[in-house]
C-alpha cells in the first residue's frame, strides 16, 4: 500500500495530552466553561451541558435556545452502546404544504418563524443532564448566565454576520435591532455585550423546580417550564404578528402552544458502519450522518493511495464517493422509513464504487434501492423568490453567509467531552441564529429555521409535513475500537459537516496523523449536491478547495474536470475532537485554529 503524505510537521496548536479530562469547542469560553466542570468534579455530560449554554450566549449568530442539536454518546457503565441524543424539533401541526403553497411560496423560507421547527435544543440539553449527569441545574448553567447578564467579549463575526442584516433588521425586525444593534450601532470585535432576558429565561427555569424535590425531579420541573410554561407562550404570541421573511413578503408563524407541549427529547440508537477495525457512529437516516458511512463504505474497497486527501488521486476519489453518498441523502433520506440496511451493504458499495471514474461527474446520481424509488429534488444552479425578483440580492458572505432578507446558508457550533471516568460527548448545536427570526423581545432569542430543508414537492422522504422532523444537516461523530469509545469529534458546516470529518478519519485511521495534525491539513469539499439550505441550489461539478494543497494538486483536480473554488489557505472546516486511548488511559484533545476561535482544554 502507498502510504499517506507526510503531514507537515508544523501544526498550528500541540494535540493536548493528559489523563483527567479534555473539552474541545468553537469557542474558547464554552471549552473554558466545559473544563471547569470537570475540575470541578462533574462528569463529562455536566460539562458539555454547561458548555453547550454558554455556546447559546457567545455563538448567537450561528446557535441558539430556539434550534435544536443532536449529540451521540456512550457512558462510563456501558461504553460498547453509543446512544444519539435526539433533540431536532419536528414540523408544526399547521405546518402543511397546502398552508405554505397558499402563501404563495415554493420553497419553505430560509428565515422567518415558518421556517422554525419546534425548539428542541434545551430540552435535550436539560435530559441529558438530568439522566446521565450530576450537578444541579442551577450550577450548570451559571456559566451561560453570568455570561448573559454581566457581558462578555463578543467576537468580530457576529458582528459581521449583524452587519449583512442591519437593513432587515432595522426596516422590518425591531426588536433584533433593540438587541443586536444598541443605537443603531453594529457591536465591535471585543465589545461586552450583554443579553439579560436570556439570562432572566435561564433563572426561571431554574426556580421552576421546588427545591425540596429531588434533583431529577427538578430538571423535570424546569423542562415542563420550558414546553409549557412562559417560553411558550411568549414564543407563540410573538409569531401571530406577520414579519418579513426571505421569500421578501410577510408571514405570520404557524407554530401553537400544543406543538411545544407536544414534543419532547429523547434516546435512540445509532446507525453504525465498521471501518478498518473502528465502529463509527452516527444518527438516524432523518440526519445526514448515514450519507458519511456510505462515503467510508464506498472508498473501503480502495487501496489506501486513493483515500488521501492531499493527493490528487484521493482528493479525486473522495470527492466522487461523497457525490454519490450525499445524492442518496436526497433520494432517500428524511423522518420515514429508510433502506438503511441496503445502502450500507457492500454489494451496494461495491455497485457504487464501479461509477467512479478518473473524470468528475457532474449529474446527480442517486442509486437503485429494491422496492423505492428515489426522490430526484429539484436541481437549480441558482434561485431567487418572486418577490425579490430585481432587488438587493446577497449583501455578505462569512460564517454563515446572509442576505438582506435574512437567508442563512447556516452554519453552526460544535462541543466535544471526555472525562476520567471514561464517558465522552460529540454534540451539534445549532439553528435559532440571531438571524433567523425576529427576537422574541421578553426571551432574548428567536426560533430556528430548521423547515428549510424540507421540500413542498410531494414524494420525497423529506417533504414537509406535519409532525415530521425536518433532515437536519447536524452530524456528530463518535468512533468506537474494540467496544470503547475513542473519539468525539464533529464540526459546524451545514453540507460539509460530514465531508470535512471523513477527511479527519481518512488521515487518522489510515494516514495515521495526530488528531491536531489531521485538522491543520488542508481541506476541501464538493458543492456538487443540492444545498440542505434555502435556496436549494447546486453547483455541478463544484469544489471548494484550500490553496494549501499545492498548485500541482489543484492543477490536476481541474484536468479532471473539477470546477474549483479557491478559499485560500485556512478557510474550511472547524473541527474539534477528543480522543481516549483505552490501553493507556491517556486522553487527547484537538480543534481548529481557523477563524482564531475554536479551543481545545484538558489536563
Amino acid at each position: 500500500m502507498t502510504p499517506f503524505t507526510t503531514p507537515d510537521s508544523f501544526t498550528t496548536r500541540p494535540t493536548l495530552r493528559g489523563s483527567f479530562g479534555m473539552s474541545a469547542s468553537t469557542h474558547w469560553l464554552a471549552t473554558a466553561s466545559a473544563q471547569a466542570v470537570l475540575e470541578r468534579g462533574g462528569n463529562a455530560f455536566d460539562a458539555a451541558v454547561a458548555g453547550a449554554f454558554v455556546l447559546h450566549i457567545v455563538e448567537p449568530h450561528l446557535n441558539g435556545p430556539g434550534g435544536d442539536m443532536t449529540g451521540v454518546f456512550a457512558t462510563a457503565e456501558n461504553p460498547s452502546k453509543p446512544v444519539v441524543l435526539m433533540g431536532q424539533g419536528p414540523a408544526p401541526a399547521a405546518a402543511t404544504r397546502e398552508h405554505y403553497l397558499a402563501e404563495g411560496l415554493e420553497l419553505v423560507p430560509g428565515a422567518g418563524a415558518l421556517a422554525a421547527a419546534v425548539p428542541a435544543a434545551v430540552d435535550a440539553w436539560l435530559l441529558l443532564l438530568r439522566d446521565h449527569g450530576t450537578w444541579e441545574l442551577g450550577d450548570a448553567l451559571a456559566f451561560a448566565i453570568g455570561y448573559a447578564r454581566n457581558g462578555h467579549p463578543i467576537v468580530g463575526r457576529v458582528g459581521a454576520t449583524i452587519n449583512a442584516v442591519k437593513d432587515l433588521f432595522s426596516e422590518h425586525w425591531p426588536t433584533s435591532a433593540a438587541l443586536w444593534m444598541p443605537e443603531g450601532r453594529i457591536p465591535a470585535d471585543g465589545e461586552v455585550v450583554k443579553n439579560e432576558a436570556y439570562a432572566a429565561v435561564l433563572d426561571r427555569l431554574v426556580a421552576a423546580g421546588s427545591q425540596s424535590a429531588p434533583r431529577e425531579e427538578r430538571i423535570d420541573a424546569a423542562r415542563r417550564e420550558w414546553r409549557t410554561g412562559f417560553v411558550a407562550q411568549a414564543a407563540v404570541e410573538f409569531i401571530k404578528t406577520p414579519h418579513r421573511h426571505s421569500s421578501g413578503q410577510d408571514h405570520a408563524g404557524v407554530m401553537s402552544l400544543e406543538d411545544f407541549a407536544g414534543f419532547e427529547a429523547g434516546y435512540e440508537e445509532p446507525t453504525t458502519l465498521e471501518f478498518r477495525g473502528y465502529t463509527i457512529a452516527k444518527t438516524g437516516p432523518w440526519g445526514q450522518g448515514p450519507a458519511l458511512l456510505q462515503t467510508l463504505a464506498i472508498l473501503d474497497g480502495f487501496d489506501d493511495d486513493r483515500l488521501d486527501p492531499s493527493t490528487a488521486l484521493g482528493a479525486h476519489t473522495i470527492l466522487e464517493a461523497q457525490k454519490l453518498a450525499i445524492a442518496d441523502r436526497e433520494a432517500y433520506y428524511g423522518d420515514a422509513s429508510v433502506p438503511m440496511d441496503y445502502l450500507l451493504s457492500e454489494e451496494y458499495a461495491t455497485e457504487r464504487r464501479a461509477l467512479i471514474s478518473d473524470q468528475a461527474s457532474t449529474d446527480f446520481r442517486p442509486g437503485t434501492v429494491p422496492g423505492h424509488t428515489p426522490f430526484t429534488p429539484p436541481l437549480r444552479t441558482e434561485y431567487t423568490p418572486p418577490a425579490l425578483a430585481g432587488k438587493d440580492g446577497f449583501a455578505g458572505v462569512g460564517e454563515p453567509t446572509v442576505s438582506r432578507s435574512g437567508e442563512t446558508r447556516g452554519d453552526t457550533c460544535h462541543i466535544d467531552v471526555v472525562d476520567q471516568w471514561g464517558n465522552m460527548v460529540s454534540a451539534t448545536p445549532s439553528g435559532g441564529w440571531l438571524q433567523s427570526s425576529p427576537t422574541i423581545p421578553e426571551l432574548g432569542f428567536c426560533l430556528g429555521s430548521r423547515l428549510q430543508m424540507t421540500w413542498l414537492e410531494e414524494g420525497a422522504p423529506s417533504s414537509l409535513e406535519p409532525g415530521k422532523r425536518p433532515r437536519t444537516t447536524l452530524t456528530p461523530t463518535l468512533i468506537l475500537k474494540d467496544g470503547k469509545p475513542v473519539v468525539a469529534l464533529g464540526s459546524p458546516g451545514g453540507d460539509q459537516q460530514d465531508q470535512w470529518q471523513l477527511l479527519y478519519i481518512l488521515r487518522t485511521i489510515v494516514g495515521g496523523y495526530t488528531p491536531q495534525q489531521a485538522i491543520d491539513a488542508p481541506s476541501l469539499h464538493t458543492t456538487s449536491i443540492p444545498g440542505s439550505f434555502f435556496p436549494r441550489t447546486w453547483e455541478p461539478g463544484g469544489a471548494v478547495v484550500e490553496d494549501r494543497l499545492g498548485e500541482d494538486v489543484l492543477a490536476d483536480l481541474e484536468k479532471r474536470g473539477h470546477i474549483l473554488t479557491r478559499a485560500g489557505d485556512w478557510a474550511l472546516g472547524r473541527l474539534s475532537c477528543v480522543v481516549s486511548d483505552p490501553s493507556t488511559g491517556v486522553l487527547m484533545a484537538a480543534a481548529n485554529p481557523r477563524g482564531v476561535q475554536g479551543y481545545a482544554a484538558g489536563r
